[in-house]
């Protein structure tokens, strides 16, 4: 069967044009599984049945799963990226960059009726009605939905407000006529000019400007102050503070920036974060993020095309004529789009407002996804771990090392475990520097590793998949140095965490490598960190505690090292032996020493 469809993909490469055009793969059970497009339809083709180095994971996998190819040809190259676009929209093959989101986002709604109701809805329905959005939360909605109704007299009801209903005269005015709020269409009070006057206006303010409603407002209470209808009048001088309040929350970037979107990428293995947001008149009127299934494409300036694509169709509408970006997507699918990518100023600002959106819309997915899934979100930050950190497999067992010591006096170190991205509190260790005088932290640093993986080779324990000592390349070195002295360089990866926490540094390499500053990995080791740096602190502490009360004993005339020794092992704290008397004293110390400790803590009686 294999070579069945072998040499049906050979002879559909042969026969394969060099024209323009749009290609399909088909699996064996007839699904199309990829829609592509081409200049050329023979080499670009051709290409996935060519070894290469350059080929994803996902790529090979895909082409092992090919059974047949189709191509439809096209007269130019702007005929196949249409066709292909259409086709990934009706078909969604599975290794074609897709829009995932299960989440409805809440629209404004103007319906296709007869005096149009302004309403909240989840459902786009293709029937003629105009629809604003989507919002990014439905509290941002409901906000725009209350200042449109402050402002605007319109109708809530849902009658049929056909001119044959109205001329039949069988409606009457409700509650909402007689508040001020509609005008009563419903028997003839407004005529529907004037009413379609107000949508405009409406649908003026969700596209962003406010300049005719300002214009509209202040006309309508100079008329009313003339008729010297003053009650009215401070019913629009209200509006009018109304709309300047909700002009002041808006989001104004810059006088001079217009009209533009903002597209931003965030990329995270197998899935992409593509959040949008639209400016108009220099303020931010849309701001939301999707995420896309990133299948078998791994070029970023492909995802970000598609993702461009796909919000516009699907949410957008007609991008504007300037788009900012972090980098150019494949410009020749835009029609009269000018894209911009940013270095300085208040675009590139822009640009950070819709990356920060991004990654918090990941950060949410992820949290969510914790608690749902515990299991899957512990092998997504242990494959983001082994992808940031160059490692050959995840790093299910980590080791964190770090040093303490009080300019060179009871030196100490601590070293915390993790497994699967969690503490393993029970495995965590104490070590007391025993080789090194003074404030040495390379030799105690060499001290430590040696002494904990001798041990653990002399016992055949299970060795960390990756270890992190807690400071800069001096650090790593010495470290490095011991394993290499041990024969574990190349069993076990080992980093130095600087004190720039993003920083890391590798073996033998002078430069640091930055983790991203919200990404999973980071948090993992920032935990690590302050694990390794709490629990050394905690020991030295105690440990410092200890000596001074020995050097408080030994300060007492005729008691040593020894018989301060002996009187904390026996009485377990300063405290018992304050308490105590000289004859319990003398049991463990003898008469003369006992005299003199009694004395010294009971002069002042």
């Amino acid at each position: 069967m294999a070579r069945k469809f072998a040499e049906q993909i050979n002879e559909a490469l042969k026969l394969m044009p060099t024209t323009p055009g749009v290609y399909q793969f088909l699996n064996k059970a007839g699904e199309v599984i990829y829609v592509g497009k081409a200049k050329n339809l023979k080499r670009r083709v051709s290409s996935y049945f060519v070894d290469s180095q350059d080929h994803s994971i996902k790529v090979k996998v895909m082409v092992g799963k090919i059974a047949e190819i189709r191509h439809i040809d096209t007269a130019t190259e702007q005929d196949a990226l249409l066709l292909e676009n259409s086709m990934i929209k009706s078909l969604k093959p599975r290794y074609n960059i897709l829009l995932k989101d299960d989440k409805t986002y809440p629209w404004i709604v103007i319906h296709n009726e007869p005096f149009p109701r302004v309403e909240s809805t989840r459902r786009v329905i293709k029937n003629g009605s105009v629809y604003f959005g989507p919002y990014a939360s439905v509290t941002m909605q409901k906000s725009m939905l209350e200042f449109i109704r402050n402002i605007y007299p319109l109708r809530t009801c849902r009658l049929n407000l056909s001119t044959a209903a109205i001329d039949k005269q069988k409606y009457r005015v409700c509650l909402q006529y007689h508040l001020g709020n509609c005008k009563g269409p419903c028997v003839g009070a407004q005529s529907e000019d004037e009413y379609a006057a107000t949508i405009d206006m409406v649908k003026k303010n969700l596209r962003g400007d406010l300049k005719p409603t300002k214009q509209y407002l202040e006309q309508e209470m100079m008329r009313a102050a003339e008729a010297l209808n003053f009650e009215v009048a401070a019913r629009y001088k209200t509006k009018l503070a109304q709309l300047d309040n909700y002009a002041a929350k808006s989001i104004i970037v810059s006088d001079w920036i217009g009209d533009v979107d903002i597209f931003s990428l965030l990329i995270d293995d197998d899935t992409a974060y593509c959040n949008f947001v639209r400016m108009v008149s220099g303020s931010v009127v849309q701001s939301f993020t999707v995420q896309l299934s990133v299948g078998a494409e791994d070029d970023e300036k492909a995802i970000l095309t598609q993702a461009i694509i796909q919000i516009s169709d699907e949410y957008a509408g007609r991008l504007s004529h300037e788009v900012i970006v972090p980098f150019l997507p494949e410009e020749e699918r835009f029609e009269g789009v000018k894209f911009t990518v940013p270095q300085r100023g208040d675009k590139l600002k822009l640009l950070e407002f819709s990356q920060r959106g991004a990654k918090m819309y990941h950060l949410e997915k992820m949290k969510n996804l914790e608690i749902k899934n515990p299991e899957k979100h512990t092998e997504r930050v242990l494959a983001a771990m082994q992808r940031e950190l160059h490692l050959d497999k995840p790093p299910r067992h980590i080791e964190c090392f770090d040093n303490s010591n009080l300019q060179g006096t009871y030196p100490v170190a601590s070293c915390v475990v993790f497994r699967d991205g969690r503490p393993s509190r029970k495995e965590y260790r104490h070590f007391n520097i025993k080789t090194v005088v003074g404030p040495d932290d390379f030799a105690s640093m060499r001290e430590i590793i040696f002494r904990r993986y001798t041990r653990l080779l002399a016992e055949k324990a299970e060795l960390p998949d990756l270890i992190i000592v807690d400071g800069g390349k001096g650090q790593l070195s010495s470290a490095y140095s011991i394993l290499k002295e041990l024969g574990l360089e190349s069993r076990i990866p080992i980093v130095g965490l600087a004190k720039r926490i993003e920083e890391i540094f590798f073996p033998n390499d002078p430069l640091p490598y930055y983790l991203d500053r919200t990404g999973e990995p980071l948090r993992v080791v920032m935990h690590l960190r302050d694990e390794a740096h709490r629990f050394g602190i905690t020991f030295h502490r105690n440990k410092r505690s200890a000596g001074f009360i020995q050097t408080d004993l030994e300060s007492i005339e005729g008691v040593g090292k020894i018989t301060a020794d002996k009187l904390l092992k026996h009485f377990r704290s300063v405290k018992a032996i304050r308490s105590a008397s000289r004859e319990q004293l003398a049991e463990v110390i003898g008469n003369s020493r006992a005299e003199k400790v009694f004395a010294h803590y009971h002069s002042e009686d």
